[in-house]
């Protein structure tokens, strides 16, 4: 239990520093934003020059607080953990990469040089990168991340498709400031990038698979599912209609990176047997995903 927790929060860390280096060193300064409350503490720097990871912590103390009844105490806590290590990591880095300019003003180093496009698309990759870690490690980054869990809890639906939602008017505001087409474009390009590199991270993670399996050796197949793979197997009783004999059909439902070990048993025990193996859209029940209300 204490070693999950600690493998838990690892991960959570690993998740973090890849959004915070791909919001700081790649966003802010070529003046892209991100949806969120990333994005509104970037509109704030921008404007102001008022550290984003000072806003950012600010704004998300309140959304932390509604999350305590909705998403449970446990996921408070790690959303404030990763609230505090994002603000911590985004001020560290915006302090390294701070550079001094000819006339004396502040400004961030350039990555990739004069590049926005690059920038943009390296930006949204390593932040729904990150942001996808931490969703399956089962914490938050704060801010929309909070409200786009709570409808998926409640609701089958995307959880990058909410974010898309509510980040379109983010982004939107962004043209408010700068009044260029260009950097409102790079913008939404960021964005796109960045919510389908969560949705291919985490519903590649989470996909199941649908096993069924005929063999004259069902009995050693199911046992060795059971106990290598730790998934339930399912015995119906069939009949061939060409030679009327009666056979055991196996069902199992796995993951999609469990199927590599389930046909190598099979191979193993009966390499004659017959298998078949199809996509599921969801698999809801103990071992999978909670049943959503509503």
């Amino acid at each position: 239990m204490i070693k999950d927790l600690i493998f838990s929060y690892f991960k959570i860390f690993i998740g973090l520093i890849v959004f915070s280096i791909g919001y700081t060193c790649f966003m802010l300064p070529y003046h892209i934003m991100s949806g969120g409350v990333a994005g509104i503490s970037a509109l704030i720097f921008y404007a102001t020059g008022f550290h984003a990871s000072f806003s950012y912590l600010i704004i998300n103390v309140a959304l932390v607080l509604m999350a305590l009844y909705t998403l449970g105490w446990r996921f408070c806590l790690r959303t404030v953990i990763a609230t505090i290590a994002v603000s911590f990591s985004i001020d560290l880095i915006q302090s390294y990469i701070t550079e001094v300019g000819p006339d004396g003003t502040e400004q961030l180093m350039r990555m990739v040089g004069d590049q926005k496009f690059m920038a943009c698309v390296i930006g949204g990759m390593l932040e729904g990168l990150g942001l996808a870690i931490v969703f399956l490690a089962g914490g938050s980054t704060g801010g929309t991340d909070i409200i786009a869990l709570t409808v998926t809890k409640y609701r089958n639906i995307s959880l990058g498709r909410v974010m898309l939602y509510m980040d379109i008017f983010v982004v939107g505001l962004s043209y408010l400031l700068f009044r260029d087409i260009e950097t409102l474009v790079a913008c939404y390009i960021t964005l796109f990038i960045s919510i389908n590199v969560i949705d291919y991270v985490v519903n590649g993670a989470r996909q199941s698979v649908q096993f069924t399996i005929i063999s004259e050796k069902y009995s050693e197949i199911a046992q060795a599912i059971s106990d290598q793979v730790e998934r339930g197997v399912t015995i119906l009783d069939g009949e061939g209609w060409y030679s009327k004999e009666k056979r055991s059909v196996l069902i199992v439902m796995a993951k999609k990176q469990e199927s590599r070990l389930i046909f190598q048993l099979i191979r193993v025990i009966d390499p004659k047997a017959f298998v078949t193996m199809s996509n599921v859209e969801g698999v809801f029940g103990e071992g999978f995903d909670k049943i959503k209300k509503g």
